[in-house]
């Protein structure tokens, strides 16, 4: 499992140029995976909302933007120098709304929040950064109220056919090119090596079963490189 001090000593590094590094490494996909989430987070129509490991807060705005009558968004990282890019981006009123969108620094695996909480849980690209799954979903379900829902947005293995041009794409040109962009190669090594040995879609989905939760959905993107698992408590 991922080290802690080194990912959010990784994340510091590269917080200035995460934002333009995801766009162009995703060829703007991650635009579409987060409207994905989006759309299926407002069929549930949750009021207090918490998105973990939520960065430079591109979620956290997602959600505002998507769902207007939410009566509250906590976006939460235990990166400050990854919260402190999305404070500028609230303060220049990245959202529409931005005074129902506060940024907390917090640990998914100790969250620093009371019981049922909330009504939804999002952790996008955040899960396989975390040093113990289990303990982090049991977290993610303690603060979810009782009906509430999860939404892992995570990068997931691709369709056998995808795979040899994806993992050629993940060892041989990502980093490369991550490395110009932000100066730090070795950041991205790390994604790559954590994305290959992430589980696929029915594991991660026992994973989440295993946590406490209800069966989960799991609903594949982009040739299978990204999956969505939604979850009720």
């Amino acid at each position: 499992m991922p080290d802690p001090v080194a990912v959010n000593s990784m994340f510091a590094r590269i917080a200035r140029r995460y934002d333009l590094a995801n766009r162009l490494l995703s060829g703007g996909m991650d635009v579409w995976w987060r409207r994905v989430l989006v759309g299926r987070v407002a069929r549930q129509r949750p009021a207090d909302l918490l998105d973990l490991a939520t960065g430079s807060g591109d979620v956290a705005f997602a959600l505002g933007r998507g769902l207007p009558a939410a009566r509250r968004i906590v976006g939460m990282d235990f990166c400050q120098p990854m919260l402190d890019e999305a404070v500028k981006k609230n303060t220049v009123a990245a959202s529409p709304t931005p005074e129902r969108i506060v940024f907390r620094q917090g640990d998914a695996l100790a969250l620093p929040l009371p019981d049922r909480d909330f009504d939804a849980v999002t952790i996008s690209f955040g899960l396989r950064n975390l040093a113990d799954r289990d303990r982090g979903l049991r977290e993610m379900r303690r603060v979810l109220r009782p009906g509430g829902h999860l939404y892992v947005l995570e990068f997931s293995q691709p369709q056998p056919w995808f795979r040899p041009i994806y993992f050629f794409y993940l060892r041989h040109i990502l980093p490369r090119v991550a490395g110009w962009l932000t100066g730090d190669r070795a950041a991205y090594g790390y994604l790559n090596d954590t994305i290959e040995q992430f589980p696929d879609r029915p594991a991660l989905a026992a994973e989440i079963t295993r946590a406490g939760f209800k069966p989960v959905a799991a609903i594949g993107l982009t040739f299978g490189i990204v999956a969505l698992h939604i979850a009720e408590a």
